[in-house]
């Protein structure tokens, strides 16, 4: 009778670890997969970022054609939102400092 005892005590403790083994096991499952997600989404920001700033390119070639066209319009356009980008940044930097 004791020895089987002993047994079924060693089969537990045995048990035991092999379940804190599992739970260590899924822990780091579940970290790679948090960091491979969270990778995925810098690299999607980083893409965005790129576009944005190919088509502020663009946008910028567009206006400095049309000011350079020499219409009066166009130039007052451009003056308008180069000092709206301005009063917008200087208040945004207010805000975040």
């Amino acid at each position: 009778m004791s020895e089987s005892y002993e047994r079924e005590r060693q089969n537990n403790a045995r048990l035991d670890e092999l379940s804190a083994k599992v739970s260590a096991l899924r822990g780091v499952t579940i970290d790679i997969y948090d960091h491979a997600r969270n990778h995925e989404l810098i690299d999607s920001s980083t893409e965005t970022f790129s576009s944005m700033g190919t088509q502020l390119k663009g946008s910028a070639g567009r206006l400095g054609r049309m000011a350079a066209s020499g219409n009066k319009v166009a130039i007052l356009k451009l003056s308008g939102i180069l000092i709206g980008a301005f009063l917008v940044l200087y208040y945004l930097s207010r805000l975040m400092f």
